[in-house]
């Protein structure tokens, strides 16, 4: 095990934590955009296309906190048998994680988000193409979604469904939807949360 000081993680939260959150801005900014781009040489409509990043979205959260979990596991039972303090067991599995997350299998989590993707009967996309034209986005979502679960408290995103009441707190509104509808009809990209307080709004479709 490389050496790491007792507490490095707590220690360097709030700087990780500014530095995730700005990332995921960068991601709906860059690669969300780049995938919209290349998504929109197969598929003509608009709103296909937007429904299909905000899965991948939503899937690549879900792989990493599932991956998260497991390595968390895998890491608590090999540091139990010799953990002795000055720290408790928690905090050393978890400055272990943030030093090693390089050891995060970050395509088996692409792989997943895919094969959840071509099940999901929300979305189509032509036969002699694959998801996997957007795996840039989706390996910078997993990545982002597996550190963020290493900050106290961990940042997740906001659940959303079709036909949810449309809120100001957590959604902006696409520059395409109906100012005055009250309900959302697709969402973009979604809200990042910390204890169920919105701290990055999401972009939802209002239509009557």
């Amino acid at each position: 095990l490389r050496s790491c000081s007792p507490g490095q993680a707590r220690r360097t939260n709030a700087s990780r934590r500014a530095r995730l959150v700005a990332r995921f801005g960068d991601i709906y900014a860059q690669e969300r955009l780049d995938a919209e781009t290349l998504l929109r040489t197969y598929i003509s409509d608009t709103e296909m296309v937007q429904r299909i990043i905000f899965i991948a979205a939503v899937e690549s959260f879900h792989a990493a906190k599932m991956a998260y979990r497991q390595f968390k596991v895998r890491v608590r039972e090999t540091l139990s048998l010799g953990h002795s303090g000055p720290e408790s067991l928690e905090d050393t599995v978890l400055d272990y994680i943030v030093r090693h997350e390089d050891l995060y299998d970050v395509q088996a989590s692409v792989n997943e988000v895919i094969r959840s993707m071509n099940i999901n009967p929300k979305i189509s996309f032509p036969p002699e193409i694959d998801f996997i034209v957007i795996s840039t986005l989706i390996r910078e979502l997993c990545r982002v979604a597996f550190s963020m679960q290493t900050l106290i408290p961990p940042l997740d995103i906001a659940f959303g469904i079709d036909g949810e009441l449309f809120s100001e707190t957590k959604y902006h509104r696409s520059f395409d939807s109906d100012f005055t509808a009250a309900l959302v009809a697709y969402h973009v990209w979604p809200a990042l949360m910390e204890n169920d307080v919105v701290i990055v709004k999401g972009e939802a479709v209002t239509k009557r």
